[in-house]
């Protein structure tokens, strides 16, 4: 039916029905405003969600309503449509805002952060599905497309309903602002929210600087990034007294500071850990732990990767991006640059290509594809950290070489959404991971933990157990006199787990049989064993690499770019 087949059956139905279309009227009339009401006083966190922020009275509406009364009726519903877009594109971004508060920590980006949701959409098919990460991108397509068209309409209404009566509606806003300014003067309250409202303005004002920082930032780091305390240091001068050691370095997913002292989680992490500390000193093997902020929250591991690597704050990604394109020394290339070690990076998280590779140093690299597995994929995960140990250990690690190893292995069992979570098996009767299968199919599916925030910390803390148990069982079972272990969290799991107001922090391990390698640090104050006291050191992510290359005796020559 054509546009103006509609207008002429509405209008025949209110010549029939007076009274109802009055009231139909008058209903969407009162939408409208309501619609761009909440449009100018959406929060963009959850936490901020309140009766009182919605009962203030905006200035923006004001300023609004002023500019559509005073113009007639073509530019009035142009201005009218361009600033219901405006709104629309600001809600867009708040409700866009409250989801990366609660899975990443931050709000969203607006220059760097679209590539996040391709991988947002991959995440969806590995969890619900490929048909339902579908259906969740056109419905989230349609539902912006919604937003924009009825945000314009609905200040299209206002500016039709001002141009009614304009003496009454010139009265009714300068009523409006007087009661505006009133409140603003004497800075009036509900539950601590001011009634007079500029957050409109300062939403624009809060993207606008976050933009321009953006683009400051992506000049600086890159200056930042050429500068390495150690980035001129001769070979035979980098870390000389770990010479002769197997150099493991691991990162377990999600393994933040709330797995050990969060209330759900804690007591079956905690009783994991010490198990764990005190089989590994069974086997010859000690520990010390501190604590160490990352530079992400809730995801972005790539990002607490390359951080605790490079020893550069690497907390978005056009740093990212800037940091891997350059020279700067990680710590897997201060090994390889020595000529005395091979490299090689497990990562049965990588599905596609990964040039990354060159940067972190590695000769070699196994991804999800290139570790023999056959079983099924853990949701995201896409095989269980004890399959990927071991294969690591049968392709690697076992075989018998001319160099000592170092390694960079990346277990992924601990992913959100925490659901199946795998269980150990006989190391001798892993085979090619098919007997995973049953234990897959009979563990809890991501729909039944996701809408839980107590079920996901319950599973996430089953997650980081049988991570840890897996990798120190690993160590137990093929771990020798040299072999030294670095193992940390990548970041915090997301809020739904952590809470708004987690800590950034995550534990860090160095384990070894030899006693000489934690002497090194003998000095650092972390804690004996694998569980750190609360009270424990805490360092930024990125200071590990300059502390660590000096405790074991690497001699600073600084490159300046």
């Amino acid at each position: 039916m054509r546009p103006w087949q509609l207008r002429k059956g509405w209008r025949g139905w209110q010549g029939a029905h007076p009274v109802a279309a009055r009231r139909v009227s008058h209903g969407v009339t009162l939408l409208a405003l309501l619609l761009i009401a909440a449009a100018l006083l959406l929060p963009n966190k959850e936490a901020q969600f309140q009766v009182a922020a919605f009962t203030r009275l905006p200035v923006e509406g004001l300023l609004l309503g002023g500019v559509l009364l005073v113009l007639p009726r073509g530019p009035r519903v142009a201005v009218a449509v361009l600033g219901g877009l405006a709104l629309g594109v600001l809600t867009v971004l708040n409700l866009t805002d409250i989801e990366f508060n609660q899975y990443l920590g931050r709000s969203f980006n607006v220059v760097l952060d679209w590539e996040l949701l391709d991988d947002a959409q991959s995440y969806l098919a590995d969890t619900l599905g490929g048909t339902t990460a579908l259906l969740a991108a056109a419905g989230v397509v349609l539902l912006v497309l919604a937003v924009l068209t009825v945000m314009a309409l609905a200040v299209v209404r206002l500016g039709d309903l001002l141009a009614r009566d304009k003496a009454r509606s010139t009265r009714g806003l300068l009523f409006a602002s007087v009661v505006w300014m009133t409140c603003m003067a004497l800075d009036i309250q509900i539950s601590g929210v001011p009634v007079a409202s500029q957050h409109t303005v300062a939403m624009v004002k809060y993207h606008d600087q976050a933009l321009r920082t953006t683009i400051r930032d992506e000049r600086d780091f890159a200056r930042t990034a050429e500068a390495d305390q150690f980035g001129g240091t001769p070979a035979g001068e980098l870390v000389p007294d770990l010479r002769g050691k197997d150099m493991i370095f691991t990162f377990i997913e999600s393994y933040g500071r709330s797995a050990i002292e969060d209330p759900i989680p804690a007591p079956g992490v905690t009783k994991t850990l010490d198990t764990s500390t005190e089989a590994l000193a069974e086997a010859g093997f000690h520990a010390r732990t501190g604590w160490l902020t990352s530079a992400t929250y809730g995801g972005g591991s790539w990002l607490g990767h390359s951080t605790f690597m490079s020893g550069l704050w690497v907390d978005n990604q056009n740093r990212y991006r800037t940091v891997t394109s350059s020279d700067h020394l990680t710590l897997t290339e201060a090994f390889k640059k020595t000529g005395a070690w091979d490299t090689v990076g497990v990562m049965p998280g990588v599905q596609k290509g990964w040039p990354e590779s060159k940067w972190y140093g590695l000769d070699k690299v196994y991804n999800a594809f290139q570790m023999g597995y056959e079983g099924p994929k853990f949701s995201w995960s896409t095989m269980p950290d004890q399959y990927a140990l071991e294969a690591f250990q049968r392709l690697e690690h076992g075989k018998k070489r001319d160099k000592p190893l170092t390694s960079f292995v990346i277990l992924t069992s601990s992913h959100q959404p925490w659901a199946p979570v795998p269980e150990m098996v006989d190391w001798d009767k892993l085979g090619d991971g098919s007997v995973y299968k049953g234990i897959e199919a009979a563990g809890n599916r991501p729909a039944d933990v996701l809408t839980s925030s107590t079920r996901s910390s319950e599973e996430y803390g089953k997650s980081v157990e049988y991570s840890v148990t897996a990798l120190t069982q690993w160590l137990e079972r093929y771990g020798k006199d040299d072999t030294v272990l670095v193992v940390l969290g990548d970041h915090q799991p997301n809020a739904r787990v952590s809470g708004d107001h987690a800590s950034r922090d995550v534990p860090c391990s160095i384990i070894a049989k030899d006693p000489k390698v934690l002497d090194k640090i003998a000095d650092w104050g972390w804690t004996e064993g694998l569980r750190p006291d609360h009270d424990a050191p805490v360092w930024k992510m990125s200071d590990f690499r300059d502390r660590f290359l000096t405790a074991y005796g690497s001699t600073p020559h600084p490159s300046k770019g």
